[in-house]
């Protein structure tokens, strides 16, 4: 006797003559008839709590996992198919990789069988699914000599020769040295078969490394000759982006010899025009191992970026490990059925996920360090907290009443600015963190407060009313009425929310400040000036105009605005390309061109620190997705963060692209 089933999820967009339906149908293949089941399915789709379910009753939503069940008394026969459909969700879907890709059903008896899925079926759309990066072939004639992405401020080569086999390098000096061995580590990791360093006695041409004073802090100068290069730079950080740029230089020579040529004369004289280059990876909705986090950054280096922004907790789970509070890592690090939280995002029912240990968390950064990359590790509070209140109920209000829900569909999802409990919790968290992260930075979040968040609460509502009288008490009061139930809006400057979340903002940001560290946050952080301009940097990520409009209010501003720089928005408007469309699309040539400094007056461009491409990993449980989504858009953004804008150029860079590193391998058959 065998229970088994399959499941087919369907998209039917609302129009004039057929309403909007998600479908569900799972059908029978097992040998025996099975009743009072349970279906329990998840993916970047979100069944709206008052969803009208036909055929089916809704039992349970978390976010995007839903527990639904057949009509009482129904009984699913071997070869048939029970299909139930919903007329609610939280968003539209627009792409393949929004709907459910994980599922299970719990049997009477209480066994949980796990069920493969298929992509969900967009009524109309039958064009083949896009995964793995796209390709973009190497021409054979590009519009410059040489392949280096991204583009040097000035380059006055002349000549050509054969491709060196590899070289030798000849460092003089402890940061020349350095520079030396990270740029032979990271292509030995990158290019393993291709031996870009080779020594004399395998004819490696000579590469004199040396330090010049007087130089930018990632400036550096490239000398070439008939036999042999020279490379000076005044740090170990503009060294090692020298060696970067000939590392390209020899493997376009040598790969793509017909298009690319090395020099034997003049100059490439380079630095950024961006301070701050970074990256952002979200490893709470999706876990990456510390070995994959490890490669990211890796083709960060390669890519010139200097800045990995690590996003460690969120509503979906708590990443890295605390020794004060265990209960981070025991409970609010996995997912599965049964537990405290349950599958989201594509996990099933088996226990999943994982955390860094904090031995795992030095080797990353010491690599980082090796590679110029500073590591900033992000807690994200007081919203988007769920996973870590799950672990942890003492950290909130005891006499909390109601329920409000956050934009993302968790329930009662924030720390409460109130509860004084909190500020040993955070303050501990932040110590022990700051230990392993000598950056100096710590990243607080401060995004998507419910509108209605802490209603319930006798604490907040209380210290409100200190702060803003009675009438803000109220105000408050008769929000959960309003949208505690339904999914509130992200709080907005002067509501009673964000008051209550300044204050918690300014707390953790003066204990911030105390350990002599930069506080780090989304434009959110900037409500009620609540943070000390001069002890701060926030991430636009809304659109570019409230990125201008903060830079001209003093903040330090870092531009990701999500139409352009988040990276899990997909590709293109078709349902084939997997990823997000909340904030529209964004294709390579989109994201290339996009210039960060529009709309900026010469004031704000004095608060512009630089730009951040953000991978969000809702829809990335398929790596070949991963691929797809970061590839070769993160060499988009890294060349928008070094190259200036009058020195870009669309047709040079797609030429140059196909050399690129990616992630795992995974390459699209289109």
């Amino acid at each position: 006797m065998t229970t088994q089933f399959s499941l087919v999820t369907t998209w039917t967009p609302a129009s004039d003559s057929e309403a909007l339906g998600y479908g569900i149908e799972l059908t029978n293949i097992g040998d025996e008839p099975v009743g009072n089941f349970q279906l329990g399915f998840s993916g970047p789709a979100r069944v709206d709590p008052h969803a009208t379910l036909e055929n089916g009753k809704l039992l349970k939503r978390l976010s995007n996992h839903t527990l639904i069940a057949p009509p009482d008394g129904f009984v699913l026969e071997p070869g048939a198919t029970w299909t139930a459909t919903a007329q609610g969700l939280s968003y539209g879907l627009r792409h393949w990789s929004d709907g459910a890709n994980s599922a299970y059903v719990v049997l009477e008896n209480g066994q949980v069988v796990t069920i493969p899925t298929q992509p969900t079926k967009g009524k109309g759309h039958n064009a083949p699914l896009l995964k793995g990066a796209a390709k973009f072939p190497v021409p054979a004639k590009a519009p410059v000599a040489h392949s280096i992405i991204p583009w040097p401020k000035s380059v006055a080569t002349t000549g050509s020769r054969i491709a060196p086999v590899g070289f030798d390098l000849k460092p003089q000096g402890e940061a020349a040295n350095r520079a030396a061995a990270a740029f032979t580590g990271l292509v030995h990791d990158l290019f393993p078969v291709e031996a870009l360093v080779r020594p004399a006695s395998e004819a490696g041409m000579p590469v004199t490394i040396a330090e010049k004073p007087g130089m930018g802090s990632e400036a550096y100068e490239l000398a070439f000759s008939e036999n042999s290069v020279s490379l000076t730079a005044t740090t170990r950080q503009g060294l090692f982006y020298g060696l970067v740029t000939l590392g390209h230089m020899l493997r376009g020579a040598r790969l793509y010899p017909h298009t690319f040529s090395f020099p034997t004369g003049g100059t490439i004289s380079d630095e950024p025009g961006f301070a701050f280059r970074g990256s952002h990876l979200d490893v709470a909705r999706q876990f990456y191992t510390g070995a994959e986090v490890s490669q990211l950054i890796k083709i960060m280096a390669w890519n010139k970026m200097n800045k990995f922004h690590w996003h460690l907790t969120e509503d979906e789970a708590w990443r890295i490990e605390i020794d004060a509070y265990p209960a981070l890592t025991e409970v609010a690090a996995w997912r599965g059925h049964g537990k405290a939280l349950p599958p989201l995002l594509g996990s099933g029912p088996q226990p999943t996920g994982g955390f860094y240990s904090k031995a795992v968390i030095r080797q990353v950064v010491a690599l980082a360090d090796s590679l110029g990359i500073a590591v900033i590790p992000e807690v994200d509070m007081p919203g988007h907290f769920y996973a870590a209140l799950q672990a942890l109920p003492e950290l909130r209000d005891p006499d909390e009443t109601g329920e409000y829900q956050s934009v993302q569909g968790f329930p009662n999802n924030s720390l409460n600015p109130a509860h004084e409990p909190v500020y040993k919790f955070v303050e501990t968290v932040i110590d022990e963190v700051l230990d392993l992260f000598p950056a100096g930075i710590f990243h607080l979040g401060a995004d998507e407060v419910p509108l209605a968040a802490w209603s319930g609460s006798p604490l907040a509502l209380d210290m409100l009313e200190k702060m803003a009288g009675p009438a803000m008490r109220e105000k408050h009061a008769k929000q959960f009425n309003q949208l505690g139930n339904h999914h509130g809006a992200d709080e907005i400057e002067g509501s009673p929310t964000a008051i209550l979340q300044a204050e918690f903002i300014k707390r953790v940001h003066a204990y911030i400040s105390s350990k002599g560290a930069v506080t780090g946050g989304w434009e959110e952080a900037a409500h009620g000036d609540a943070v000390d301009k001069a002890k701060s940097y926030v991430i636009g990520w809304r659109n570019l105009e409230i990125n201008a409009a903060l830079a001209e209010r003093g903040f330090d501003i870092v531009v990701s605005p999500g139409q352009r720089y988040y990276l899990d928005m997909a590709n293109g408007i078709s349902w084939a390309e997997p990823g997000a469309g909340w904030a529209g699309w964004s294709g390579p040539q989109e994201t290339y061109e996009f210039e960060a400094r529009e709309g900026f007056s010469e004031e704000g461009l004095k608060h512009l620190l630089g730009i951040q491409s953000c991978i969000w990993s809702e829809s990335m449980t398929d790596r070949a997705i991963f691929d797809r989504l970061v590839f070769p858009r993160l060499s988009a953004v890294a060349e928008a963060g070094w190259t200036l804008p009058e020195r870009k150029s669309w047709e040079r860079f797609k030429a140059l692209v196909g050399l690129m590193p990616i992630m795992y391998g995974h390459w699209s058959a289109e």
